[in-house]
């Protein structure tokens, strides 16, 4: 499975974007998918993640983006969005998508070790 994610820019404090995030390569509504992002000098963080299980989908959000971002997919198009609003400075960072070909709960959504494939990153930055 490839990954390709897009979307990133620079936009204004208050503003938005939306990521996209396109899997390649037999992937499908049966992964676990995640967003992660990377600032420089720090650790890679959970974002936003998206499960689907007999039918129905269920989304996680860390703390700092609850509220403002939501994770969505298109299984038509094996496509991940992370519609991103009321952006902050410190959003700023190297977004990545993830995925890993099974349900996950959702302690382990959270985690980079819990996924098997990479995107290579889109850049968001935000000026305030």
């Amino acid at each position: 499975v490839q990954l390709q994610a897009s979307g990133g820019g620079l936009v204004q404090a208050g503003g938005s974007l939306r990521l996209s995030c396109t899997a390649s390569g037999r992937a499908s509504s049966g992964y676990s998918m995640g967003w992660f992002r990377q600032a420089p000098g720090k650790e890679r963080d959970f974002v936003a993640a998206i499960r689907s299980s007999g039918g129905s989908t269920s989304t996680s959000y860390a703390g700092p983006v609850k509220g403002r971002f939501s994770v969505s997919r298109d299984n038509a198009k094996d496509t991940v969005y992370l519609q991103m609003n009321s952006l902050k400075p410190e959003d700023t960072a190297v977004y990545y998508c993830a995925a890993v070909p099974k349900y996950l709960i959702t302690s382990m959504l959270w985690s980079t070790q819990s996924y098997d494939y990479w995107g290579q990153g889109t850049l968001v930055t935000v000026s305030s």
